[in-house]
């Protein structure tokens, strides 16, 4: 199958621009944020699947009061969905994030980043967020 530049490809709660590369001469895909909910890595998505094992265990992402920037992303793994949440899925694993927390974090990615000194969950690239901490785990909302 080819593909036109500038052809939007969707794959699971992601979108993929295709674009086309004067530099190298080929075709890349380059992920582009999602506005309305959150984007799943790949890593997440590994890690997952490697904690939960079994069908109901999902992993819950809040936004609470406190760190040293204002507010801190907490992870949790959990089995049981609210009213208010909301399911994202991507390759049979899921992240359950209720709604007042989503608005904190709409279009942000969660990802699993290993380090020598320590592996965790983390959102990557908040558009919400104006300032973070050095090992971000917490943030400051952008005032418009």
């Amino acid at each position: 199958m080819f593909l036109k530049p500038r052809q939007i490809i969707k794959l699971g709660y992601q979108n993929y621009r295709i674009v086309s590369s004067r530099l190298y001469g080929a075709r890349k895909a380059v992920a582009s944020v999602s506005t309305e909910g959150i984007n799943i890595s790949d890593s997440c998505v590994q890690r997952l699947k490697q904690l939960c094992t079994n069908e109901d265990n999902f992993l819950r992402v809040c936004v609470e009061s406190g760190g040293c920037s204002g507010f801190q992303y907490k992870f949790d793994l959990d089995t049981k969905i609210a009213d208010d949440d909301k399911i994202f899925e991507k390759d049979g694993v899921k992240v359950v994030i209720d709604e007042t927390s989503l608005d904190f974090i709409k279009g942000s990615t969660v990802d699993y980043h290993t380090e020598l000194i320590r592996a965790a969950f983390r959102i990557t690239q908040n558009p919400n967020a104006e300032l973070g901490c050095s090992c971000g785990a917490s943030f400051s909302v952008k005032l418009d």
